[in-house]
């Protein structure tokens, strides 16, 4: 695991709503993820978790503070660069899949190559090739329907190391799975990481999902939870 930064968040607020029901989703959160490592970001519901997960991947904008990923100013973008950043360094597994119904899985995984125009016999062996990796070759032409829970969030996470991103983020990809299933998943984040040289930030509110963590940060209403976090937690120092 490389030492260097891949993310630099640093001071993000992020409000919603005005006046006495204003919400603070984030309160000048600061942290790093070094590259090619995998971190769990920890928190109950309603914690923050989504809402950083947005504003890092450009999803969302940040109220004050700055997000960088490989250098890049994610805060300072706009539409056109927010959908560069997306298709060329950050990619989102979500806790629903997201998976396109009338397509196989090759297909689906095969979908974003496609939009950026990948020469056809490079797009089919890097399909194969995740497909391989994810456990489901001998699932090619299946649809979503067609396969389980956790087989279809296998899929999605292929698709979304279609285009070889720097930075995979994945909001509670286990949720919905139970908890075998759900340990084999992040069980293969974890070899993504070793494999692709990916950095993955990842969400859960699962304990036993953080064991295949290299580093666990925590977050409590918008805080990061610095004595909670424990030793393998060191909170960003302002850029200076």
């Amino acid at each position: 695991m490389s030492g260097e930064a891949l993310l630099r968040v640093r001071g993000v607020h992020r409000r919603f709503g005005t006046g006495p029901t204003v919400v603070h989703a984030l309160r000048g959160v600061s942290f790093d993820v070094a590259t090619g490592s995998m971190v769990a970001l920890v928190g109950r519901s309603g914690s923050g978790k989504t809402t950083l997960l947005n504003v890092i991947g450009g999803l969302d904008r940040p109220d004050a503070g700055t997000v960088h990923v490989d250098g890049t100013d994610v805060t300072a973008l706009d539409e056109d660069g927010l959908s560069r950043l997306r298709r060329e360094k950050v990619s989102y597994v979500f806790q629903s899949f997201g998976l396109i119904p009338v397509l196989s899985a090759a297909e689906n995984v095969a979908a974003p190559l496609r939009m950026a125009r990948v020469d056809p016999v490079e797009r089919e062996r890097r399909v194969e090739l995740l497909l391989e990796l994810i456990g489901l070759a001998d699932h090619a032409r299946q649809r979503p329907a067609e396969l389980s829970g956790g087989q279809q969030q296998r899929v999605a996470i292929a698709r979304a190391l279609a285009a070889s991103p720097q930075l995979l983020l994945a909001d509670e990809p286990t949720g919905q799975l139970d908890a075998e299933t759900g340990l084999s998943v992040m069980a293969l984040l974890r070899g993504i990481v070793e494999a692709e040289g990916v950095t993955v930030l990842v969400s859960t509110h699962d304990p036993v999902m953080m064991a295949l963590a290299d580093r666990v940060i925590r977050i409590h209403d918008g805080h990061l939870d610095e004595d909670a976090a424990g030793p393998s937690y060191a909170p960003a120092e302002d850029a200076g």
